[in-house]
């Protein structure tokens, strides 16, 4: 990476655990290649309900060993606050100063939480049980959470998550740059300081991004729908305009002030690390 007096973004790549070997053999190569660009750290999912919690201390240590810092998704969905209270002693014992705290999304046939309704309460028990040892970061809404029922209500959720002890965000991923700029503008007025870093897709498959999409409240605009629609099977054409509209901006939003960039890798750096190379910032 350039050196920090030229380009001194900070730069972070998220992963989910691997479920068979062959995957893990994957994600060793693929975080080996990007921790070479020294990102800030790299995060880990679980799935819905704490449900791959150990594969995700597994990969998170896996990480660590290998000079980078990481950080391990945890989730109110399924939790109490006595193994969320083991967990983070776990974390502690293990070297991990870090935490993505999230509500997390509640399992099909799932009808409670847990203990934590939401993810400020998570923050405020985090905060209660380890003080200042986890550098802890929540999730942002530019576009407004899915299940929020107004922009208003969620913008009010997200401010009681830093009010809570949270040090940094991490956006859900957008590819309308105003929306994280108007986000931004309500945060300076309302005396939210902490960096807000915006969340990347990469485009490969537009199938698979409109699947994400519709789970996550994301939206695709409907010029850029349609042009990913008219290209079909044509995956090379995909990858390009993709590869033109997100490095575009990604670039847009370092200009205008954007802390740093978060990749959702899907677990394979060649996107990744193509966009970045746009961004002229190579290992």
């Amino acid at each position: 990476m350039q050196s920090q007096e030229k380009h001194p973004k900070l730069f972070s790549f998220e992963f989910y655990p691997p479920k068979t070997e062959d995957g893990a053999v994957n994600l060793h190569a693929v975080h080996a290649q990007l921790a070479k660009l020294n990102p800030d750290f790299f995060s880990v999912t679980f799935g819905a309900g704490g449900s791959t919690r150990d594969k995700t201390l597994d990969t998170v240590i896996d990480i660590q060993s290998q000079g980078v810092a990481a950080a391990p998704h945890l989730s109110c969905v399924a939790s109490t606050k006595d193994n969320i209270r083991a967990i983070l002693k776990n974390y502690q014992d293990k070297g991990i100063a870090r935490i993505v705290a999230l509500r997390g999304d509640l399992p099909s046939g799932t009808l409670s939480a847990g203990e934590f309704r939401y993810a400020n309460e998570l923050v405020g028990f985090i905060r209660q049980e380890t003080g200042d040892h986890f550098q802890i970061h929540v999730a942002a809404y530019p576009e407004v959470h899915p299940q929020a029922t107004s922009a208003a209500e969620d913008f009010k959720n997200f401010k009681r998550k830093v009010d809570a002890g949270a040090n940094a965000a991490i956006t859900q991923y957008f590819y309308n740059a105003d929306a994280y700029f108007y986000f931004m503008d309500n945060c300076e007025k309302n005396g939210i300081t902490i960096p807000i870093v915006p969340g990347i897709m990469p485009i490969t498959q537009y199938t698979q991004l409109f699947r994400f999409s519709e789970m996550c409240g994301a939206d695709i605009p409907r010029w850029m729908r349609k042009r990913l629609e008219g290209f079909g099977d044509d995956s090379a054409s995909v990858h390009s305009f993709g590869l033109d509209l997100v490095s575009t901006l990604c670039q847009r939003l370092l200009d205008n002030g954007a802390p740093g960039l978060h990749f959702y890798t899907m677990n394979q750096s060649a996107p990744t690390l193509a966009i970045l190379e746009r961004l002229n910032i190579k290992a």
